[in-house]
């Protein structure tokens, strides 16, 4: 249920900009899908520092742990508990599941929008994909449509929707018929182009983080998949399998810590400039998988590789029917380390550049990921 409030009064000054009128609330009301998942809530905590409310859309299954977050985010940031409002509801409904007085007052007091909920298993069958991918996205869109006095929707993409695709992937480019690694590349494809469509109508601004690991200064993340792999691969047997370096020097993994990922999000939300325009966050300079060996070894095993096994030789023994009991890592993850994309960052470091914030390089935060998994072997 809604609470019986009126709306949230607040100081604004207003910018025109590309033919919108941007409002900058003082003490917006910002809607957030995807809470608590470990993005949103971080998105969430960076947010409330600065008094911003919140409504947050959850899962009727979830919402005991969204409360104990909110307990936990309050605690560490000082924020006010009646700064977080809680709506029940399910992205894949109409009307997101929300009852009509959650609706109306969500409709009423929400000026920005970030919509983050999504699947992001590799793995993931074409059905579920597509329910929560692709037709939850597009409830997503019927609902900012509807808010009255929307200043801003933020959708969470990702530099895969470029599938297989190889080279140069520009922040402009979307459509192409190169074809798709799995249902998830294919699901979160089809749902930014139903959000790039909203750009005409609607101050759009898409956000495509590449591969999300922990934070460069405490490490702390919320799941093992993507370079953690081979972190945990090398932990096994430092002093042997750190001699044979399975990266290559042709391929890069372009990474990006959660902490720089939210920092430039909440950077772009108060950049005018950046309404209707796609952004990739990603590392403008990121190692090869080969050099993202060494480094991880170096810090395992105190020493970098000796010997880096031939590409056509890695591929087929990761690719074996029980090589992911060997060596951790999912067959569904084994093309990500033979990716030959590179993720252009014009648009996005022009625009973060200007804020300070830049995309911290790998070897300076390497040691506080391998440390966390140190402190917590599973998660």
């Amino acid at each position: 249920m809604g609470p019986s409030v009126e709306p949230l009064d607040s100081i604004q000054t207003s910018l025109q900009v590309g033919g919108w009128e941007s409002k900058m609330a003082v003490h917006e009301t910002i809607f957030i899908t995807g809470f608590p998942g470990f993005i949103a809530g971080r998105l969430v905590e960076r947010l409330a520092r600065e008094g911003a409310r919140f409504i947050l859309l959850v899962q009727a299954s979830l919402a005991a742990r969204a409360q104990q977050d909110i307990a936990t985010i309050v605690a560490k940031t000082g924020a006010a508990t009646e700064n977080f409002f809680i709506v029940e509801g399910d992205i894949t409904q109409p009307d997101l599941g929300l009852s009509q007085q959650d609706l109306g007052y969500a409709r009423s007091q929400t000026d920005t929008l970030f919509h983050l909920a999504a699947v992001y298993d590799l793995g993931v069958k074409r059905e579920l994909a597509q329910r929560v991918n692709v037709q939850g996205t597009e409830c997503v869109n019927e609902f900012a449509k509807s808010i009255p006095n929307l200043n801003r929707y933020h959708y969470v993409s990702t530099c895969y929707v470029a599938g297989r695709r190889r080279g140069l992937i520009r922040e402009n480019e979307l459509q192409h018929d190169a074809g798709f690694r799995n249902h998830y590349e294919e699901s979160k494809y089809m749902a930014e182009l139903s959000v790039e469509r909203l750009k005409s109508d609607l101050p759009v601004t898409i956000h495509r983080p590449a591969v999300v690991v922990g934070d460069s200064n405490t490490g702390e993340t919320a799941k093992y998949d993507g370079i953690y792999y081979l972190i945990h691969y090398l932990r096994k047997w430092p002093g042997g399998l750190s001699l044979l370096n399975i990266g290559n020097s042709e391929v890069c993994l372009n990474l990006v810590p959660i902490d720089f990922v939210i920092e430039a999000m909440v950077v772009l939300s108060k950049d005018t400039r950046a309404v209707g325009v796609t952004v990739q966050i990603a590392d403008p300079a990121p190692l090869t998988t080969e050099q993202l060996f060494d480094e991880i070894a170096e810090t395992v095993a105190d020493r970098k590789s000796v010997i880096t096994v031939p590409r056509n030789l890695v591929y087929p023994l990761l690719m074996a029917p029980g090589a992911p009991k060997i060596t951790g890592l999912p067959h569904s993850a084994v093309p990500y380390f033979f990716l030959e994309q590179t993720y252009d960052t014009t648009q996005s470091h022009h625009l973060l550049e200007a804020n300070g914030i830049r995309c911290p390089a790998f070897p300076s935060y390497v040691k506080a990921l391998i440390e966390f998994v140190r402190e917590r072997p599973t998660l």
